[in-house]
């Protein structure tokens, strides 16, 4: 069986919709699927969502409802709930779409023997894939599967220091070997920053086997993002910042880095350091709300982020003269 966990947490009818029918557009991929959608204390109800979707014979849904966690938590519990006899297990969010051919091409590549599949995609609004915009994955120098459908690569290299520099996995063309990693879960504490990194450095670091194609899997649509869908000056983009930095930070703790990684790392801390105490000024500048618990709790987390305070007023004042 393969199991589609699909955290649902979104205020527009019809998102949820999209996402379901592009599962049943599926091409036969040789196994039952099965999928669960974590009702994460949506405002748009799961129900309408369901209606008009015809499903094949192979295709079940299960609905599980929770008190709102975040996504993280989310799949969390569509992984604590799926089948004993789930294989592979596979990602999408609720606002995006599987192209039809993306479980067979996932099942081709994890059936010769790799544990962690992830494709090509669109971002949201763009029509350039997220390869090659951000020309951190060259497919040429990762070798073509033998016998598997085009365009899938066995890959070569460290994901570790990849997803350091730069990651390249999106989180909705994610399929991967259940039946070996059964015990892995996401880091609830991060909310809408790293969680989903911290999980594929892990399979990597417990040594998965990485296949990829350079094929279109999934195009983003536009939903609740909590990630990319925040405003630069909010409260949502403030704590993004926090749980960034938390991210880049505990990297230290799990892994062990190069030099040059640290060096990269560091210099991502000091690039968001300053950017949270930009983003500081600004609310208080515009007397916007700030909460006094939340900056507690970043002082305990990063208290170096308010020496750069002097730094980032620097900035603002001499970009307004």
């Amino acid at each position: 069986m393969i199991t589609v966990v699909i955290p649902y947490y979104q205020k527009q009818a019809g998102v949820l919709h999209r996402a379901l029918a592009s599962i049943a557009a599926q091409h036969s991929c040789g196994q039952p699927v099965h999928v669960l959608i974590i009702d994460d204390a949506s405002p748009a109800p799961v129900e309408p969502e369901l209606a008009g979707i015809t499903l094949p014979p192979s295709c079940t849904v299960q609905v599980i409802t929770q008190v709102n966690g975040g996504p993280g938590a989310a799949r969390n519990t569509g992984l604590n709930h799926a089948a004993p006899e789930t294989i592979y297990l596979a990602f999408l969010d609720s606002d995006d779409e599987w192209v039809p051919d993306h479980l067979a091409r996932a099942t081709a590549a994890l059936d010769a023997g790799f544990d962690f599949y992830f494709a090509d995609h669109f971002q949201l609004n763009q029509n350039i894939s997220a390869f090659a915009r951000a020309g951190r994955i060259k497919t040429d120098q990762h070798p073509v599967l033998p016998g598997a459908p085009s365009g899938l690569h066995a890959y070569q290299g460290d994901m570790l220091d990849q997803i350091i520099r730069g990651n390249v996995i999106g989180t909705s063309t994610v399929v991967y070997s259940f039946k070996r990693f059964a015990d892995q879960r996401f880091r609830v504490e991060f909310t809408n920053a790293g969680e989903d990194y911290l999980f594929w450095m892990e399979l990597a670091y417990r040594g998965a086997r990485i296949a990829f194609s350079s094929q279109i899997g999934a195009r983003y649509g536009k939903g609740v993002n909590v990630y990319s869908g925040v405003d630069w000056g909010s409260e949502e983009h403030l704590l993004r910042v926090h749980n960034e930095l938390k991210f880049k930070k505990i990297t230290y703790r799990l892994f062990p880095v190069t030099a040059a990684q640290n060096e990269h790392i560091l210099s991502s801390i000091r690039g968001l350091r300053v950017a949270f105490a930009q983003d500081l000024l600004h609310r208080i500048s515009h007397r916007k709300k700030l909460s006094f618990r939340f900056l507690g709790k970043h002082l305990r987390m990063d208290p170096l982020s308010y020496f750069y305070l002097p730094l980032a007023f620097t900035k603002i004042f001499t970009r307004s003269h």
